[in-house]
């Protein structure tokens, strides 16, 4: 009878074991924890999504875009991160700042939407296209907690009066909002969903500026009406750093030249309203990620680091420099080419 129940007992605790072990292994690998681990994404030829006139580019060689991977950190996915190469973890607050997930990929839509209308501004003037630009307002990015405005506005929300005046531009509308001092009073007129609403609230001291502002990050909301029919269809993908890729697919396609010359082209990098190439975040991944489509050259934004930061951080490096270590690494063949604007890289391509 001893001997039975001490049986007993060690196939409970056996039993148990296992249980608690299975428990815990499923726990490692889909608990969600308050991190994300990004990792080298896709490289995808853009001709897939733009047309000019309604037609495709055709020729030989591409245009590709770069992504990061982003996965939602679990023990297991951190763990694998700490171990494999060219895999960061990221902590949530530093990635999505306040926003939840399904606002994170709301501001990643609106990134895209407004490169996207930069790459067709940028390609038109650059293949001396007419066109017209119509500024909309402002897309409301985010909102700081202690903002007035935080539980007035949202992200996505179009400002388009303030104080009942209108802008030309996004920096039109901080340069008078720089101009107001701490507790002063604001009317905010904006749309969401199509309907024009209107609010109020004061301003508030920038904590990490030392000085007075509304507390709410902006992009510019803007159309381009051209002659041309442009279009660009992007699902599944979001951010601002396709837009030098778009600018020059859509160069190619307005002023019929063949850039491609039959090449595998990869790149990355934001594009400004005067073809100026911006800083990007996860070079290394996108380098990688290229490298394995088969890319032959690479574009990496070249913007020099600001020399208060690099001061402060003197270590830290720009995108390009960041570029040419990840190529070293994977010991790639692929040609890093170092870009300020977008006719920096077509006329390394025309050469």
């Amino acid at each position: 009878m001893i001997i039975k129940e001490s049986k007993h007992k060690k196939d409970l605790i056996k039993y148990g074991t296992v249980i608690l072990t299975s428990i815990l292994i499923i726990a490692a690998i889909v608990v969600p924890l308050p991190y994300y681990v990004e990792v080298p994404g896709s490289a995808e030829n853009v001709a897939d999504v733009i047309t000019v006139d309604k037609k495709h580019d055709k020729s030989e060689g591409s245009f590709m875009l770069t992504t990061v991977g982003i996965r939602r950190g679990t023990l297991a996915t951190l763990l694998t991160a700490k171990i494999l190469p060219f895999q960061e973890i990221i902590p949530k607050q530093d990635l999505m700042g306040d926003s939840d997930d399904k606002e994170y990929e709301r501001l990643s839509d609106l990134e895209m939407s407004n490169s996207e209308n930069m790459a067709k501004k940028v390609a038109l003037d650059l293949a001396d296209e007419p066109y017209k630009l119509d500024y909309k307002g402002v897309y409301v990015m985010s909102i700081l907690e202690d903002s007035d405005f935080k539980d007035k506005l949202e992200p996505g929300d179009i400002i388009y009066q303030v104080d009942d005046l209108t802008f030309k531009h996004a920096d039109e509308f901080m340069n008078y909002i720089a101009a107001k001092k701490k507790g002063d009073n604001l009317t905010i007129r904006f749309e969401r969903d199509s309907k024009k609403q209107k609010v109020e609230g004061k301003m508030i001291e920038l904590s990490d500026q030392k000085k007075a502002g509304i507390g709410i990050t902006l992009i510019d909301h803007t159309e381009i009406n051209s002659e041309r029919d442009i279009a660009i269809s992007v699902s599944d993908i979001g951010g601002p750093s396709a837009g030098l890729m778009f600018t020059l697919q859509l160069y190619e396609l307005l002023a019929k030249e063949d850039l491609k010359k039959g090449r595998e082209i990869a790149g990355t990098g934001t594009i400004k309203p005067d073809g100026s190439v911006g800083r990007i975040g996860g070079i290394d991944k996108k380098v990688v990620a290229a490298d394995k489509m088969g890319a032959t050259i690479f574009f990496a934004p070249n913007e020099p680091l600001d020399k208060d930061v690099k001061k402060a951080n003197p270590k830290l490096k720009n995108n390009y420099e960041e570029a040419v270590e990840a190529a070293k690494k994977i010991k790639t063949s692929m040609k890093i080419v170092p870009v300020l604007t977008a006719e920096d890289a077509i006329k390394y391509l025309k050469k």
